[in-house]
């Protein structure tokens, strides 16, 4: 007898204004995973007993060894004793979100897989345990903490004892093991309890997300390669007094455009990606409340290089204004509104 169940994980959008590393919120723009065990079907074809499919952005791998869904999802399971997918397992991946663009793909995928591991090995932990399991893969927990738990979202990672720092340092391919991983040196032994900290603040539903995302990839470590090592004790105050302010800002009724506009600056992150998104300069400059009525605040989404939009109204034209900024880069975007996903990773049986 076969059964089935669906995973759904919202996209994300990180370093919300200030709060780089810090600030996160869930996008109702969702990768699904559906899985359906059928003893009757043959899947000893793969080492790991499942067969994948993909639709959507990009190609991914297929391969148990190889794809990031089922690779984080055999971590969990190995962790807790469970080597392989039950014979007969198929899964299907459809993903509309963006791959490398600065919506949180990654983080989708590996709370994807997390909570597929959870389901498949009837493990039953809650999400803030799971997210420990998601800090082990990926260390910056604002895309991790807003895709798991959904809505906006604060997180900070805690400082660890030294055992539990040379866990969570082990090297990625000993926790996502491919063909030539030594056995030996495989990560089965479960993370440490509580690595981060989270809290979810409330938010202005009439505030809605304008997303605006080109056509190229930047990848999270060439991004994070242009960020200097020290800064100045000036810029890191400046982006301090505004994230405090800005938590609470975007909770307000009616908004207060100016206060939140204003609260999302930046200098920690932001200036060092100039020459890495054509425009972006421009971009920022540009579009403010002044010009446009409806707008809140303006950002870089995640790395980037999409631009995140907060408005309660004049989405089109805000839209069009900064394509067209784009456009004069020769450079492509859609464009999408989004609001809150607030419940943010879900399990559905059927």
């Amino acid at each position: 007898m076969s059964s089935s169940f669906k995973i759904k994980v919202p996209a994300s959008s990180a370093n919300i204004g200030p709060g780089f590393d810090v600030l996160g919120i869930g996008l109702q723009l969702y990768l699904t995973i559906t899985v359906t065990i059928d003893p009757s079907k043959d899947t000893s074809s793969d080492p790991h007993h499942v067969m994948l499919s993909y639709e959507g952005d990009g190609q991914v791998p297929l391969g148990s060894n190889k794809n990031l869904i089922t690779q984080t999802a055999l971590y969990i399971m190995r962790a807790n004793g469970m080597e392989n997918f039950p014979p007969g397992t198929h899964i299907h991946v459809n993903n509309p979100v963006p791959l490398g663009r600065g919506l949180g793909s990654l983080a989708s995928a590996i709370v994807g897989g997390i909570y597929l591991g959870n389901e498949i090995a009837g493990l039953k932990l809650d999400k803030i345990r799971l997210l420990d399991y998601c800090l082990m893969i990926e260390r910056h927990p604002d895309n991790i903490a807003a895709a798991m738990l959904g809505g906006f979202v604060g997180s900070y990672l805690n400082e660890l004892d030294e055992k539990d720092v040379a866990l969570t340092q082990s090297p990625l391919e000993y926790i996502l093991p491919n063909g030539t991983t030594p056995k030996d040196k495989i990560v089965s032994a479960q993370p440490p309890v509580n690595i981060g900290e989270y809290v979810t603040y409330d938010w202005n539903k009439k505030i809605k997300c304008l997303t605006i995302i080109p056509n190229f990839e930047v990848s999270t470590d060439l991004s994070r390669s242009v960020l200097p090592k020290n800064y100045q004790l000036k810029d890191i105050v400046y982006n301090l007094q505004r994230i405090a302010i800005l938590t609470t800002a975007l909770t307000q009724d009616p908004p207060n455009k100016k206060l939140i506009y204003s609260s999302m600056k930046d200098k920690i992150h932001q200036p060092y990606r100039f020459g890495l998104i054509p425009g972006l300069n421009k971009v920022l400059q540009e579009i403010t409340p002044d010009k446009y009525p409806g707008l809140c605040g303006i950002c870089l989404s995640g790395a980037g290089p999409t631009i995140l939009c907060l408005a309660t109204e004049g989405f089109d034209t805000i839209a069009k204004d900064v394509v067209d900024i784009f456009k004069s880069e020769n450079v492509e975007c859609d464009t999408k509104v989004l609001d809150l996903a607030y419940d943010g990773a879900t399990v559905e049986y059927s």
